[in-house]
């Protein structure tokens, strides 16, 4: 009776030893599963923005979907730009769009300025402008990071429910015509060069404006015909200032 009583005794204990073990591998999984939701959020809050690993989930895309996103702003009237990347915003176009459209500055500024020049005066030879590069880095880097970090502040000041990533991913991609028309103005004449940009820029403010325009609505139109006139204020400036 006595060992019955002891037996007993032993499998409650283990029963009831069993209940926290059951309630600690619930913890760490609900621990791990709020530690995946904070790593997916923390970007979008103050504790997140100058955490370098807050941003790394949104370098994991797929080569064929950057290259469909590229296609999709040279196309300002296609599909909903904001609704392409809604599931999976990327920061390429922040990145290497706009590091890239500073080396093609850079280069191809120096170069049809010397083309230019030769096209006035035979005698006229190579010399790389290095002030080129701290003008394009400053510039595009500037412009693509800070005009959507203001319309983030000002939409979430207005009560809407803007999304950072979003609209850097938007302006980086709005970039992209940039690149391809840069090698265009390489051609010696003015005339030529300004139909180019003007051309360029409507195409490119035309994409942001429109995607802009869908996500806000018409309430706010002044903030859409801003970034209309920012984007091309921005396609005069590298007319003016790289391919004069």
């Amino acid at each position: 009776m006595e060992e019955d009583s002891q037996n007993n005794s032993t499998n409650t204990s283990h029963l009831l030893g069993s209940v926290p073990a059951v309630i600690a591998d619930a913890k760490n999984v609900n621990a791990s599963n709020n530690q995946d939701t904070f790593g997916q959020q923390e970007a979008n809050n103050w504790q997140g923005f100058f955490s370098v690993s807050s941003y790394t989930q949104y370098f994991n895309v797929d080569t064929d979907v950057v290259v469909n996103r590229l296609i999709s702003s040279l196309n300002p009237v296609g599909d909903d730009f904001f609704a392409k990347i809604d599931a999976n915003p990327d920061l390429y176009g922040l990145i290497w769009i706009s590091t890239t459209l500073v080396f093609v500055l850079t280069l191809l500024g120096n170069l049809a300025t010397y083309l230019m020049q030769k096209h006035i005066d035979d005698k006229t030879s190579w010399n790389f402008d290095v002030n080129f590069v701290n003008t394009a880095a400053w510039s595009i880097y500037g412009y693509v990071i800070v005009v959507p970090l203001a319309y983030y502040f000002f939409l979430q000041y207005m009560g809407s429910n803007a999304n950072l990533v979003r609209f850097w991913c938007l302006w980086g991609y709005s970039l992209t015509i940039f690149i391809l028309s840069s090698f265009l103005l390489l051609i010696p004449f003015e005339i030529l060069r300004w139909i180019i940009i003007i051309l360029t820029g409507v195409a490119s403010a035309s994409f942001v404006a429109l995607n802009l325009r869908s996500f806000i609505g018409n309430d706010l139109s002044v903030s859409i015909i801003a970034a209309f006139v920012l984007q091309i204020a921005l396609a005069v400036f590298i007319k003016v200032q790289f391919f004069e």
